[in-house]
């Protein structure tokens, strides 16, 4: 293997004919420039160049070697230019992961538009059933809900807001819930077992509530399939209000709203990406989801930078 230092030595000699003007054009001292062509030529095993009154000229070897040092450095002139040239062009492979909630309900018609906008790129979208546990070079995550850390820089692209959903009808069937404790004789829809360890409800007047759900007799592990079974009247359960409000912009009169000055806690939307300097592609597509972030989720957010998500502190129970 040659070093490029030393090809780069020889290559400037051999145009200038003498050391003197070489290590200046090169920016090193003469003694250096004069160690690396001694080095080249113990490592080719042959003199290349000669003394002549005070010049240098190529030996019959370094006539041979000089054409093959230039295509050498040709060669990795065109690879460097290439490599920069990746950084700006917007094409290649790239794989995003996102959370299955809102895969289809935002970043997939998103997509569309981001193909249209570059036709070299080459999309992968995956929604994984957890978040990153460490490194990940090989992708972008955008993810819905509480992260550890996990050798990714994390931006907090906004917040949705939670509320307690039913629908009509079992609410007429069963009665429409006052207060959080009268949940405890409700039906209950769970996903993933996210609220099976307490659920934290906020008033802005009467504090903290925390509730402890029964135990449902149906649980899900996708974020349509819980909206579906309350939808059809299943039971009461956690929606955030952004997914809600799209499911009945396309089904009006499933969802209705319990306890609305009752909040559960909000759920971040955060962005996960490598740290250190990214190809073109990745981060015209980090610039891209930025954009499309909607209004509702910025609202709840407040500009952190990528700070680390913070956890909800425990909550005192009201009594009953």
């Amino acid at each position: 293997m040659h070093d490029l230092q030393e090809l780069h030595a020889f290559a400037i000699v051999m145009e200038y004919g003498n050391l003197a003007t070489g290590a200046q054009q090169l920016g090193v001292a003469k003694s250096t420039l004069s160690r690396r062509i001694s080095q080249l030529e113990a490592r080719l095993g042959q003199p290349l160049l000669r003394r002549q009154a005070n010049r240098l000229i190529p030996t019959e070897a370094g006539l041979l070697f000089h054409d093959y040092c230039r295509q050498i450095l040709d060669l990795a002139e065109q690879g460097q230019r290439r490599l920069d040239e990746l950084r700006e062009e917007v094409s290649g492979r790239v794989t995003v992961k996102v959370h299955q909630a809102l895969a289809r309900a935002w970043l997939a018609r998103h997509m569309d538009a981001f193909l249209a906008r570059h036709p070299g790129i080459r999309l992968t979208l995956g929604h994984p059933a957890a978040p990153p546990s460490g490194p990940d070079e090989d992708a972008i995550w955008v993810w819905l809900g509480p992260l550890d850390e996990c050798g990714l820089r994390q931006e907090t692209l906004g917040r949705l807001t939670q509320g307690l959903y039913a629908h009509p009808d079992y609410l007429s069937r069963h009665g429409t819930p006052r207060h959080p404790r009268e949940l405890a004789g409700h039906a209950w829809v769970d996903l993933l077992g996210t609220t099976q360890a307490g659920l934290l409800l906020q008033h802005p007047h009467q504090g903290e509530y925390r509730f402890t759900p029964p135990h449902s007799r149906l649980r899900v592990d996708q974020s349509t399939l819980h909206i579906d079974a309350i939808a059809r009247g299943q039971g009461l359960g956690v929606i955030p209000n952004w997914l809600a409000a799209g499911r009945e912009a396309h089904h009006p009169g499933e969802l209705s709203l319990c306890l609305p000055e009752w909040q559960p806690p909000s759920l971040a939307v955060s962005l996960l990406y490598p740290y250190g300097r990214q190809p073109r592609k990745v981060t015209a597509l980090l610039d891209f989801l930025r954009q499309q972030v909607p209004a509702a989720w910025r609202d709840e957010a407040p500009h952190d930078g990528g700070a680390a998500l913070t956890e909800v502190t425990p909550a005192r129970a009201l009594p009953h």
